[in-house]
């Protein structure tokens, strides 16, 4: 990663912030390709169920956080395909697609009698998921799974004297390219960020050095607290 042009010599100086472009490292999301740009991204409650068959799914799933995205793609100043993945933070190669475009809407919007239209698609799932965030116990969002990798995402309300099935969309397992790809994005990711902070902590041990060394000091005279850890006995510091 060395340059043509001669520098000066190394440094002790800490890395720099600027030298992370996360734009950068944001286009290289596998995600967003072939024109598809980042609509929504955000952790969804979802009752996950496994089932032989999407019509025969378990009686109780276990509610996980899955991050839900929604890509769109604009041709000609008009939508014409929308794609909305599932992956896990617990769970690295669970990963599941939905893709739709024009044709493929008209035919969901008959089967189901939907009130929207294709261009209004991805806000409408947008608004859902969003409720069920706010308000999961009304507003739920099943993920029904099969072994062959198909499954369904149910957009059920609780009406407090029955359940209403609002949309129902039909998902795919990915291929493992695609998961290798996502998982490899991901790692990426995490590492750059982990770069960063430390840069950053560096920036700061660098000036509270020059600053004020007694708060420096005592810094590092305190031991590091674990997370989720009360606050230290009163005889535990010297």
């Amino acid at each position: 990663m060395g340059s043509d042009q001669a520098g000066p010599g190394p440094s002790s100086d800490p890395p720099s912030t600027a030298m992370f472009d996360y734009p950068a490292l944001e286009e290289m999301d596998p995600s967003l390709v072939d024109g598809m740009k980042l609509f929504y991204e955000r952790e969804v409650p979802l009752e996950l169920r496994s089932a032989n068959s999407v019509d025969n799914p378990t009686e109780v799933g276990a509610l996980e956080a899955i991050r839900v995205k929604i890509m769109v793609k604009q041709e000609g100043g008009s939508l014409s395909r929308v794609r909305i993945e599932l992956s896990s933070e617990s769970n690295l190669f669970f990963h599941y697609a939905h893709d739709m475009d024009t044709e493929q809407f008209q035919a969901l919007q008959e089967q189901q009698r939907l009130m929207v239209n294709f261009p209004d698609y991805p806000t409408v799932a947008l608004r859902m998921l969003n409720q069920c965030i706010r308000e999961p116990h009304i507003n739920l969002a099943v993920l029904i799974m099969q072994p062959n990798g198909e499954a369904r995402l149910d957009f059920i309300q609780n009406m407090e004297y029955k359940f209403v099935e609002l949309l129902s969309c039909k998902f795919n397992a990915s291929p493992e390219d695609v998961v290798r790809q996502q998982v490899s994005y991901r790692y990426n990711v995490v590492k750059a960020r982990l770069v960063l902070m430390q840069a950053r902590l560096a920036d700061v041990t660098s000036l509270l050095k020059v600053k004020s060394p007694s708060l420096m000091l005592q810094l590092q005279r305190t031991p590091p607290r674990m997370p989720g850890a009360g606050p230290q006995p009163q005889g535990a510091r010297r």
